[in-house]
């Protein structure tokens, strides 16, 4: 029999009007990669959380080997063993490597000890890290090294991961794989949070499973299928999103000598991007993160002005239009970062609708607002997206990650735009909702709209877009044909390397 290392015994904790976990129980054993899954909302952070410290349970109990486990703070779980890396890095860029781990630790040795640390840490667990380079010249899988790094040099018994492959290419996939393995070998665990089910089946040994605050089953991974895991999640069985056949018409946008100069310091400038998009196109852009991803959304959305012939919108000249005038005109677009930039986190989800609805309906000519309409609209986005919130009065940063993502790509597409740009639309999602945002986008290609992706995972390029391209370091590469590519070549064009593949781009 394994050794059990984390025990949770009835945890249960409510907020106002929300039950975030009911009556928990389940077990964590030594050398074990646990999954910790559920549709967004179920409980999965708030119950971590209490595993970390960052709150309290109202109920229930914890041990950690034979020892009752209920740190009330992070500090107090970092010394009981208990590492986390979480799914947003809170790391600086204007620091190195060895000050941003230094930062995060009790008591640092000096910097040059700890730099040795650091590199010989990293380099035996295949992760490997100059502790003098600044992180904001750090790509994404870089950053998540960091953060490991500095989990790994507490020598955990418990390493928490959410998301962890969210950012990553599939090369890093792989080493992240062999590091975890090579923790479970050492007889550390881990608990695995993520919405990537094939991912799930390959590197866990079990899987629990969490429903609207309750534990609903649990399973082992590699014995269940990647649908039968996302149905326990969801209660209900889903269909994967189904392509129909589409045909292309007429040029709707064209990007001609596109070159953007970033005005974040550690951002990365655009440098003469070329492409057009056609009615019922679906372009992908892969990449990976800080290759000028939010600086192509910004170009393309209005919020950085460039010249008025670089995009041209239905023979309409639209590179020096503001966001707005962009909007009205058909071209809308959602941005990664949704809490912040896509949503006023302090206002409610009427308000959130009324910033980027403009049609006479909702404001007439005289700039009188029409809430009655505006709530309808909201009540529609909430109901066809299955937005889980109490009230439509409710903030934006009330709904989980998850519910807000929904909101946000709701809002968007059900104005059916011409032309529409989403950055990372599944990001952070459950397998139900992602199936079902991705089928909402296959559903606005057909009607005669032109759709560009941004994304990271792979799954989702080869299920919804039609053509594909990849930035990397500012540049576009050719547009291909998306069918005639492999995940493998799809993987290395976006790892940056130059393929041999004229053949299939398009002329």
């Amino acid at each position: 029999m394994a050794e059990v290392l984390l025990q949770l015994n009835g945890i249960s904790k409510s907020f106002p009007g929300v039950k975030a976990n009911e009556n928990i129980s389940f077990e964590i054993n030594s050398g074990e990669i646990h999954a910790l899954l559920g549709e967004n909302g179920a409980g999965k952070s708030t119950l971590v959380k209490m595993i970390y410290g960052l709150m309290q349970p109202d109920s229930g109990n914890m041990k950690l080997g034979s020892e009752n486990f209920r740190p009330s703070e992070p500090n107090k779980a970092r010394q009981s063993g208990i590492a986390m890396v979480f799914q947003h890095f809170s790391l600086f860029d204007a620091l190195n490597v060895a000050e941003n781990i230094a930062l995060g630790m009790e008591n640092p040795p000096k910097i040059n000890d700890l730099s040795q640390k650091i590199e010989t840490v990293s380099k035996s667990y295949g992760l490997p890290l100059d502790p003098k380079r600044l992180v904001g010249q750090l790509s994404a899988g870089e950053r998540q090294r960091v953060e490991i790094i500095r989990c790994l040099l507490q020598n955990p018994k418990l390493l928490i991961m959410d998301e962890p492959t969210s950012v990553l290419t599939p090369n890093e996939v792989t080493t992240l794989f062999e590091t975890l393995l090579r923790l479970k070998k050492e007889g550390k665990s881990i608990l695995y949070i993520s919405h990537k089910l094939e991912e799930i089946r390959e590197i866990c040994d079990f899987a629990t499973i969490l429903r609207n605050g309750e534990k609903v089953g649990s399973c082992t991974p590699k014995n269940t299928s990647a649908k039968k895991i996302g149905e326990m999640m969801v209660g209900k069985s889903f269909s994967s999103p189904s392509r129909k056949n589409r045909t292309f018409g007429e040029e709707l946008i064209k990007v001609s000598n596109l070159s953007v100069h970033s005005k974040d310091f550690f951002g990365t400038s655009l440098s003469n991007i070329n492409f057009s998009v056609r009615v019922g196109e679906i372009l992908g852009i892969g990449g990976v993160a800080g290759n000028g991803q939010d600086e192509f959304l910004g170009a393309l959305s209005g919020e950085t002005k460039t010249s008025p012939k670089t995009i041209t919108l239905l023979d309409q000249h639209i590179g020096h239009l503001r966001p707005n005038q962009r909007r009205e005109l058909g071209l809308r677009a959602a941005p990664e970062e949704r809490l912040g930039h896509a949503a006023a986190p302090a206002m409610s989800l009427v308000e959130n609708t009324l910033m980027t609805s403009h049609s006479k309906d909702v404001i007439d000519k005289w700039g009188i607002i029409n809430f009655k309409n505006i709530s309808t609209k909201t009540s529609r986005i909430v109901s066809e997206f299955d937005v889980r919130t109490p009230t439509l009065d409710n903030t934006a940063a009330s709904l989980s990650g998850g519910n807000l993502q929904k909101f946000v790509i709701g809002r968007e597409i059900l104005e059916k735009p011409k032309v529409f740009v989403v950055n990372q639309p599944t990001w952070g999602v459950d397998a139900a909702a992602a199936a079902f945002i991705r089928q909402s986008i296959l559903n606005l290609a057909s009607q005669q709209s032109a759709v560009i992706v941004i994304s990271q995972d792979l799954d989702e390029l080869f299920e919804i877009c039609d053509t594909f391209a990849v930035l990397t370091n500012g540049y576009m590469s050719r547009i291909y044909e998306l069918g005639h590519l492999s995940s493998e070549d799809v993987g290395l064009l976006m790892g940056g390397s130059d393929l041999d593949l004229d053949s299939h781009a398009q002329t």
